[in-house]
Parts: C-alpha cells; sequence; structure tokens
C-alpha cells in the first residue's frame, strides 16, 4: 500500500463547518486540516453554527476535536489564521476586529497574490433574507436542518439498497428556478464587490454551493461546505487555487476517507494520526510523506 501523504498548501481557505449542527462532517474537515501543511489557513464564516446551538444543537467529541485541531496547527506549526464572521457565528461582529497574537477574527480579508489580490469575505452580506429578515433566516435555517434529518434517513434506505447517496438540497438549487436565480444574483453582487476594492477574485462560502469561475471580469471562488459539499480552497505553492473535495485529497493523500455518507453526523474523531509530523519540504514540493 502507498505511503500517506501530508499535502502542502501556500493557504487554505475553509468555511461553513456549522459546528452543532448534527449532520456537519467536523471529523471529515479535522481529518483534512490535521494531514494538510500550510502556512495561512482562512477560515471564512459559520465555523460555528451559534443559531443551531441556541436552538438546542449538540456539541459533540468530534466538534471539540475540530477546534483543539486548529489550535495545535497554530502552536505547532505556528501558522497564521484569519477567521473571518459569518451569519451563524454573526455574535462576533461587536467585537471585530480581534487581534490574538497569529489569530485574526475580521469582517473581511485581503488576499495578497502575485496575480492580484483577492477579497475574502463570507457572503452573507448580499443574501437579502440574511441582512433584512434574519427571523425568516433563522426560520429557513431551522427547515434547512430539518431537511438534513429527513435526507439522512432517505439516504441510510438508499444505502441499504446498495445505491449512492442524494441529496435533496443540492437538487433543490439544481432545479427550483428561485434558488438558481439567488445564485447567479449572489454570484453578480461579489463581483462587483471585489471590483469595487480593486481585487481580481473574491473567496466566498455562505451558499454551500463550491465553485471555481470567472464572474465578469473577477475570479469567483465558493468553498462550499462540510455539511453535505466536503469542500475546501487550497492556494497551491505555484500560487494557483483549486477547489478540492474531501475525497480528492484522501485519494492524492492515500489516505482512507472517513465515513461520508452524505447527511450522517460526523464519525468520531482518529486519534492515531493526531499529531503532525511534517518532513522537510522543497519550496517546490507539493507533498511530504509521513
Amino acid at each position: 500500500m502507498s505511503r500517506k501523504r501530508k499535502l502542502r498548501f501556500k493557504t487554505i481557505f475553509i468555511s461553513d463547518v456549522h459546528l452543532g449542527v448534527p449532520e456537519c462532517k467536523a471529523a471529515q474537515a479535522s481529518h483534512f486540516l490535521r494531514n494538510s501543511i500550510c502556512e495561512k489557513l482562512v477560515m471564512n464564516g459559520d465555523i460555528i453554527d451559534a443559531w443551531a446551538l441556541q436552538r438546542g444543537g449538540k456539541w459533540t467529541k468530534p466538534h471539540t476535536h475540530f477546534v483543539r485541531t486548529v489550535l495545535r496547527k497554530m502552536e505547532k506549526e505556528n501558522i497564521e489564521v484569519i477567521y473571518t464572521r459569518g451569519n451563524h457565528d454573526d455574535v462576533l461582529e461587536r467585537f471585530l476586529p480581534i487581534v490574538f497574537d497569529n489569530l485574526q477574527i475580521v469582517q473581511e480579508h485581503i488576499h495578497e497574490s502575485p496575480h492580484g489580490n483577492y477579497l475574502v469575505v463570507h457572503g452573507d452580506g448580499f443574501d437579502h433574507v440574511t441582512t433584512n429578515h434574519k427571523w425568516m433566516a433563522q426560520l429557513g435555517s431551522v427547515g434547512y436542518n430539518s431537511l438534513l434529518k429527513l435526507n439522512r434517513a432517505y439516504n441510510a434506505w438508499r444505502h441499504w439498497r446498495g445505491k449512492e447517496p442524494f441529496s435533496f438540497a443540492k437538487w433543490v438549487k439544481a432545479k427550483v428556478k428561485g434558488a438558481v436565480s439567488f445564485v447567479g444574483k449572489f454570484e453578480e453582487q461579489l463581483q462587483e464587490l471585489a471590483k469595487s476594492k480593486g481585487c481580481k477574485g473574491i473567496i466566498c462560502g455562505h451558499i454551500h454551493t463550491p465553485a471555481d469561475k470567472k464572474v465578469g471580469d473577477v475570479h469567483y471562488i465558493n468553498s462550499g461546505d462540510w455539511v453535505e459539499s466536503m469542500t475546501a480552497i487550497v492556494e497551491h505553492l505555484d500560487r494557483t487555487f483549486e477547489v478540492i473535495t474531501y475525497e480528492e485529497w484522501c485519494r492524492r493523500s492515500n489516505r482512507e476517507p472517513k465515513g461520508i455518507m452524505l447527511n450522517a453526523p460526523s464519525a468520531e474523531p482518529d486519534e492515531t494520526d493526531d499529531e503532525l509530523q511534517p518532513a522537510p519540504v522543497p519550496a517546490s514540493a507539493e507533498a511530504a510523506t509521513v
């Protein structure tokens, strides 16, 4: 069997983990971060779902393990961590900006690139419901979480039948005209924001729809989420960007994925590869063997 590798990146962007929601894939997100090497980690909003926790959501062992993973990377690898606030963790907004050594908690962030700067923002500011009718957004969040629970039961039945998992939420986004129109308007508005800030591109989350494309003259990248998509944005050592899925990361690093049946609760964390042991890596290399 091929040796496991720690993939090396310049920067990792992750958003919408939604710690506190039973269906969040905290164990998979921890697995990804724990076994990746980077200089900078940007957590772009909705890492913690305060709305769900206020409704009696569950904070489980994998959720604590995710937080420990980030803190351990800060301590042992001395990485820079940028945390931009989202709408589900908007309780932070009144205290911003917050700076602790190599951790910054901010409203937005400019990521410098030799090819042009990128504006990093969660994206909820361009969601009319979230900004103007918070009670409707919270009601929608309840409905979404209920849909995830229903989807979990449905996918358990599909798994028993030997079928691939199916996402109700993704189907709605792809088929319902209003949802498709919302995503298009969201992307257009963020493009205008990036241009107004003098940025070549924009990196966001919020809508749980991973993307990497040009919208007008702006490079639009959406990191997706860790409830269904299990995707992140990585900036490689040559400073190019990629939206990478958890399964593709596992394939490249020769690691077995954690249990990933769609909408299943996060698996228990595996402590066996908890400690990072990065080998010296040339600047041009993309991965380190461990």
